[in-house]
């Protein structure tokens, strides 16, 4: 299941730093062909959302079956083994969350430069018809 997580955590890595590049000021001569490339990544992109359901299906399947660890029933190295496979699900979680985050600012954020876009262009020839 480890190729799953980092699958996902390099899409939520690319989602990330898509909308850092797409939001960063500064950045006006690469944004138009960004906007373009994140239009194109969007469908594609989308298989996150039912990869992630998986995901959590997985976890809270996990969660399920997990063997309960309490006070002097484990042993050492069974309450260790508890505590991580704990910390591992709350780990998965987050980036689960993360994934499904990032996808949706970047939409919105793809959207919203494609819109300014559009309004720049059409004020460009606003200019230019009423010279």
């Amino acid at each position: 299941m480890a190729l799953e997580w980092t699958i996902l955590a390099y899409a939520t890595a690319l989602e990330a730093i898509m909308v850092i590049l797409l939001t960063m000021p500064g950045l006006n001569f690469l944004r138009k062909g960004l906007a373009v490339v994140t239009r194109y990544l969007l469908k594609p992109l989308l298989a996150i959302i039912p990869f992630c359901v998986f995901l959590l299906m997985d976890i809270y399947w996990k969660y399920e079956t997990r063997i309960s660890c309490d006070g002097d029933s484990c042993t050492a190295s069974e309450l260790l083994r508890y505590q991580k496979s704990i910390f591992k699900s709350q780990r998965n979680f987050l980036l689960i969350a993360l994934a499904l985050g990032f996808y949706w600012i970047l939409y919105s954020v793809s959207n919203m430069v494609s819109k300014i876009e559009k309004l720049n262009q059409r004020v460009h020839r606003l200019r230019r018809n009423s010279r």
